[in-house]
């Protein structure tokens, strides 16, 4: 479905309810202030540049994908072989055949490295730049990357909402929200399997529902609800304003529902994606990129191999392979690659030596595949030591990350909002660029 909540609105933001109305899994929520709608040029130089993040949920193990290390003792190297990509002098997995002939398209940063073997925690690390309470397990305290993106460069097209999710695995649907951005700047989320059905589901309104009568709905609830946003001092309701306008806009503009129609796609391309959760949903977001989204997520769960885990990676990566090659391929072939980033990682990387079958948590070295963004590509961007179990050359924090993910995308990491509370927070206080991949 649809979300127009933006996944874990209810519980955890705080802020005061109010009754939606459905048109079919789609809530509206009250008329749209429209200058909210406008891509802030506060904070940012605009481009038309976009992410597609690809988080691996649960955190894939560094040594069994990106980061090889056959010359390791035996407890540490694993089942799998290094082969040659099409860069020389860069190897990846055996699993990974795919990726290895694109390896000239991407780049892979090994050395990045935080401190918390925490789910949570860490997931809002990546999510977010900022590592989070633990007692805060499921929500955000500063808003994700993608919220910063909807709040300061909003979609590159009309009739698309700025910020996409797509989500799948057991940790896939946090940290992925506003915080006290509010929920206008919440992702639209996507939560069926894009490969089980050529449409994404209920987007349109039932038969029985005609475009008349969303209109009437829509002037009744905002009638309804003018007193509220007289009333309301919290910002919540202009936040929801703007989720309605995009939300309307998509019941009743083509844009959204042409993007989200994998039907007419070449059987060929979806293919070669992978008839697949993680291939379908990389063939949409290259499909919502296009349409004019500026930020897509898509989470990819069960990466927690604490046992079995090179059985499990058998199962995992070749699908992931096909897909993330795919895209990176296909975003060439389509003129993208300036202007698109696609952005692999997890939440951390997984223990170096082997633990009854399994990797556990390993937050002291991970790797980050990237390409495109108009970022220099053919490259590794750092090292880890003989058993891969710390940075060795070029330490790197997430932060580093998404300062690079920022710079692509023209939004100034120094800029700052007031929380609840009217403190100032920058949307880093951490991190620079990484100057290899700078082009």
């Amino acid at each position: 479905m649809l979300d127009v909540i933006g996944g874990q609105f209810a519980p955890c933001d705080g802020h005061s309810r109010r009754s939606f109305l459905r048109i079919g899994s789609l809530g509206l929520a009250g008329l749209a202030l429209p200058q909210i709608l406008q891509a802030r040029a506060e904070g940012s130089a605009r481009k038309n540049t976009a992410v597609i993040q690809v988080m691996l949920s649960g955190g894939p193990s560094h040594m069994d994908t990106y980061d090889l290390k056959p010359d390791a003792p035996r407890e540490f190297r694993g089942e799998f072989k290094p082969i040659p990509t099409n860069v020389p002098g860069i190897s990846i997995c055996e699993l990974m055949p795919r990726q290895a002939m694109a390896m000239d398209k991407m780049s892979l940063i090994r050395s990045v490295a935080h401190e918390s073997s925490d789910h949570f925690v860490g997931t809002h690390w990546v999510m977010t730049g900022y590592q989070s309470s633990p007692n805060e397990q499921q929500k955000n305290e500063r808003p994700s990357a993608g919220s910063i993106v909807a709040k300061l460069r909003g979609p590159n097209g009309p009739g698309v909402p700025p910020y996409v999710s797509m989500v799948g695995g057991i940790f896939g649907g946090i940290f992925q929200n506003g915080a006290y951005l509010g929920p206008g700047y919440n992702p639209f989320t996507i939560d069926n399997d894009p490969s089980t059905n050529a449409r994404v589901r209920n987007l349109a309104p039932p038969p029985s529902l005609s475009m008349s009568r969303i209109e009437d709905r829509s002037l009744l609830l905002a009638k309804l609800d003018q007193v509220n946003r007289e009333r309301d001092v919290s910002g919540t309701m202009q936040g929801l304003d703007q989720f309605t306008t995009q939300a309307y806009e998509m019941v009743t503009g083509p844009a959204a529902r042409k993007a989200l129609d994998l039907s007419t796609e070449d059987p060929r391309l979806r293919d070669r994606y992978g008839r697949t959760r993680i291939g379908q949903s990389c063939l949409l977001a290259r499909r919502l990129v296009e349409a004019g989204v500026t930020f897509v997520t898509i989470s990819d769960g069960n990466w927690d191999h604490h046992g079995s885990i090179f059985q499990s990676c058998r199962q995992q990566v070749p699908p992931l392979d096909a897909a993330v090659a795919t895209l990176v391929e296909d975003i060439y072939d389509r003129g993208l690659a300036d202007r698109v980033l696609v952005l692999v990682w997890g939440e951390f990387g997984r223990t170096p030596r082997i633990n009854n079958g399994g990797r556990d948590h390993w937050p002291g070295a991970m790797s980050v595949a990237v390409a495109g963004g108009g970022l220099k590509m053919g490259q590794v961007v750092g090292a880890t030591n003989r058993k891969g179990e710390q940075p060795a050359e070029k330490p790197l924090r997430p932060e580093d990350v998404l300062q690079t993910v920022y710079h692509v995308l023209g939004i100034n990491a120094r800029h700052d909002f007031p929380n609840d509370s009217g403190r100032p927070m920058p949307v880093l206080n951490q991190g620079r660029v990484i100057g290899e991949l700078l082009a």
